[in-house]
C-alpha cells in the first residue's frame, strides 16, 4: 500500500511542481500587498469561468497546444525538438504566401489548402535537423535552436521587404482574403476553431502511439534503439518521421495565428509559443492527452493575468514570474528518480539513441 502510494506521488510529480509554483507565487502576490486567494480567484475565474476570459484562453491555447505536441512527439524517439518557434514562423510564412498569391479561392479550398501549405512549411524546416541527426548524428537541440533565429529573420525580411503592405507603419503583410479566415467558435470573440484542431490532433497522436504499429515502432526506438534495429525497425526513418510530423504541427500553429487571429503576417508575431511548447511537453510528460491540460493551464495563466490585474491590481509581471517558477519546478521534478524514471531515464534514452546512430550496424539500416 505504501509502495503504491509512493508510485502515485511520483507519477503526479509535475502536479506537485505546479502547486509549489503557485504557492511561491502566492508569496509573491502577498509581497505586492494583495490577497493571494482573491488574486487567484480572479485569475482562474477570469480565465475559465467567464465568457470573454474563456474565449481568450481558447485563443491562446491553440498555438500552445500544437507547439506542445510538436515537442512531445519527437521525444517519443528520444529527440528534443526546441525548434518549434522557427517551425511556427516558417509555417506562417508559407501559409501567408499561399493566401496572398491565390486570393480568389473559395473557402472550401482556401482553408484546407492554407493548412496543408503551412504544415508543409513547418515539416520542411524540421526535416533539415532531422536528416542531420539521422545521418550525421548531429545534436538536434543546437541545430533546431539556431534555426529558430534563421526562421525569425527570414520572416522579418519578408514582411519588411517583398511582402510589406503598401504604406505600412510596421513590418507586416497585406491581409489575407475573407475566404481564408477560420470560423469563430464564440460569437464576438477571437476564439477560432484552431483549438479544436489541436485537441483532435492530440487524440489522433494518442491513438496512433498506443494502438498502431507506427506508435509501437516510435516507442521501441525511443526506449531501446538497439533492440529496434535487431527487430528490423529503421531508426533513421522514425527519427525523420517524428521530427517532420512535429514540425508540421508547429507549422500549423503558425498558420492558425495568421488565418485565425491576426489575418496577416507580422514581424515577431509569435509570443514565444515554440519555447512554451517545450515547457508544456515536459509538464505533460510527453503524453499527448496531458498536453491538452497543460496547454489549457498555461493559456489560462496568460489570459487570466489581465483580469487579475484589472480586478485586484496585481501586476502581470507576477504571472510571468509564476510561469518561470513552473519551468524551474517542473525541471527540478524530473530529477527525482523512481525506478530509473525522470531525468535519468530521459538522459539514458537520448544516450542510447546516439549510440545506435553511431553504431556501424546503422549503416545497414533495415526497412
Amino acid at each position: 500500500m505504501q509502495l503504491e502510494l509512493i508510485r502515485w506521488v511520483y507519477r503526479l510529480k509535475t502536479v506537485w511542481a505546479v502547486l509549489l509554483s503557485l504557492l511561491v507565487g502566492a508569496w509573491l502576490i502577498r509581497i505586492t500587498g494583495h490577497d493571494p486567494i482573491e488574486s487567484y480567484k480572479a485569475l482562474f475565474v477570469g480565465a475559465y469561468g467567464e465568457y470573454w476570459g474563456f474565449s481568450a484562453t481558447l485563443t491562446k491555447m491553440s498555438p500552445l497546444l500544437l507547439a506542445g505536441l510538436a515537442v512531445a512527439l519527437p521525444y517519443r524517439v528520444g529527440l528534443f525538438n526546441v525548434g518549434g518557434e522557427g517551425q511556427i514562423y516558417i509555417g506562417a510564412l508559407f501559409s501567408t504566401l499561399f493566401a496572398l498569391w491565390l486570393p480568389g479561392l473559395p473557402m472550401w479550398l482556401a482553408i484546407p489548402g492554407t493548412i496543408a501549405v503551412g504544415m508543409l512549411g513547418g515539416a520542411l524546416w524540421a526535416l533539415i535537423p532531422a536528416i542531420l541527426k539521422a545521418y550525421r548524428n548531429l545534436n538536434e537541440v543546437i541545430i533546431t535552436l539556431l534555426m529558430n533565429y534563421i526562421a525569425i529573420n527570414l520572416v522579418s525580411f519578408a514582411v519588411g521587404g517583398p511582402l510589406r503592405a503598401e504604406g505600412a507603419p510596421y513590418p507586416y503583410s497585406d491581409e489575407v482574403g475573407d475566404s481564408y479566415l477560420l470560423p469563430i467558435m464564440m460569437d464576438g470573440t477571437d476564439a477560432h476553431i484552431g483549438a479544436l484542431f489541436g485537441v483532435l490532433a492530440a487524440f489522433v497522436i494518442f491513438v496512433v502511439l498506443k494502438y498502431t504499429s507506427i506508435g509501437f515502432g516510435m516507442n521501441t526506438v525511443g526506449a531501446n534503439p538497439h533492440a529496434a534495429l535487431y527487430a528490423g525497425l529503421s531508426v533513421r526513418r522514425h527519427i525523420i518521421m517524428s521530427m517532420v510530423i512535429g514540425g508540421a504541427l508547429a507549422g500549423l500553429a503558425g498558420t492558425f495565428e495568421v488565418i485565425g487571429l491576426k489575418y496577416r503576417l507580422y514581424h515577431l508575431f509569435s509570443d514565444g509559443y515554440g519555447y512554451d511548447g517545450v515547457v508544456i511537453a515536459f509538464l505533460a510528460n510527453a503524453n499527448s492527452l496531458a498536453v491538452i491540460i497543460a496547454s489549457a493551464f498555461m493559456a489560462g495563466l496568460e489570459s487570466g493575468a489581465n483580469v487579475m490585474q484589472r480586478a485586484v491590481g496585481v501586476p502581470i509581471t507576477v504571472i510571468d514570474a509564476i510561469k518561470g517558477l513552473v519551468v524551474i519546478f517542473v525541471a527540478a521534478s524530473l530529477a527525482f528518480s523512481y525506478q530509473r524514471s525522470g531525468l535519468v531515464k530521459m538522459i539514458n534514452r537520448r544516450k542510447r539513441l546516439n549510440e545506435a546512430l553511431s553504431a556501424s550496424a546503422l549503416g545497414e539500416d533495415r526497412v
